[in-house]
């Protein structure tokens, strides 16, 4: 299996050794070594490579060819589907709306968001809001919203590994994410003009609790080490990279660093080219109170959040604030 993580010769040969996959296989057979290497790469990185994810290549591929099928319509069809002030938590957000925060320039992308479909009348709905379905692409509902519960499923099954590495019990998670307000978002980066005024995506930190992408068939995700080089992060095929959210983050007193990334234009050979990629952002319950865990706080971590609880909603309204999504 080739690294995962690759440098460019501006980068300093301590950045070469990469970021080692941790096989989903191992997760039945040594759940602890699976949950340590996992942790260690979390605790280095920000960041790990989970291989051998177990997802269903029918269900990626359904879903990645629908999003594609219905971005391609006319730009007055999908704007059909944008809801203006909601913070892009459904349907289409058009390009040229979101920004990194404190970024002068707008992403040069546009997304669709699929979130969990909640029972009638559930408290949630307040915090959640109904999902759209475009027509125009027949089996779009059926294959995307099968895609948000697969990554769920599996998103769930990280933070098990996660709660072992960090002592909590195995099941630390589960009540606090069953009903999370996750989103699936299907993202389309269009061409890029030699004279493209941004990036693609400029630098940020995710806002959620972790993070599962699946491997774009373009180049341009990196990730800004500790030592401030920026890397690239290429997964293998049936790879996925998974990520620290700022909200694991705060809630583990930084133990678990939520990195820095972006995606960067491509070459000059490439820039005709389309990125599209999946990212799935698992989210706590709305209601849940994000603070600090006692076992994270040392002499040498004090409390970097002491009174300044917050409930996973209202950080979350923060941030799309930042990013100009409201």
């Amino acid at each position: 299996m080739t690294d995962t993580l690759t440098t460019s010769p501006s980068q300093t040969p301590a950045a070469a050794g990469g970021i080692t996959p941790v096989s989903m296989v191992r997760y039945e057979s040594d759940f602890q070594g699976f949950s340590d290497d996992l942790g260690r790469s979390f605790t280095r990185y920000g960041f790990a490579v989970v291989s051998d994810h177990g997802l269903d290549e029918a269900v990626i591929t359904a879903a990645i060819d629908d999003a594609k099928a219905f971005f391609a319509l006319p730009e007055d069809v999908k704007r059909a589907y944008h809801q203006p002030g909601t913070g892009g938590a459904r349907g289409l957000t058009p390009f040229g709306t979101e920004a990194a925060k404190d970024a002068k320039a707008v992403d040069l992308k546009e997304f669709w968001h699929t979130g969990r479909e909640l029972p009638a009348g559930h408290a949630y709905g307040r915090y959640m809001r109904a999902n759209l379905w475009p027509t125009e692409v027949p089996g779009f509902q059926d294959h995307l919203y099968g895609m948000f519960e697969a990554l769920d499923a599996l998103g769930r099954r990280i933070l098990k590994a996660i709660a072992r590495y960090m002592d909590l019990g195995d099941d630390y998670f589960e009540d606090k994410v069953e009903l999370g307000n996750s989103v699936l978002r299907m993202l389309h980066y269009p061409p890029v003009p030699a004279d493209a005024p941004g990036v693609r995506a400029g630098a940020h930190e995710d806002i959620n609790v972790i993070t599962l992408l699946l491997g774009a068939e373009e180049a341009g995700l990196q990730l800004k080490d500790a030592n401030g080089e920026w890397l690239d992060i290429a997964p293998p095929p049936g790879a996925l990279v998974v990520n620290i959210g700022d909200m694991l983050q705060r809630l583990t007193n930084h133990v678990l660093p939520s990195t820095t990334h972006r995606v960067v234009n491509p070459a000059p050979e490439r820039r005709g080219f389309a990125r599209y990629s999946t990212p799935f952002f698992l989210h706590f319950n709305p209601d849940f109170v994000i603070r600090t865990l006692p076992s994270t706080i040392t002499p040498d971590n004090p409390d970097r959040y002491a009174g300044r609880d917050i409930m996973a909603e209202d950080f979350l309204t923060e941030r799309l604030k930042e990013i100009r999504l409201l």
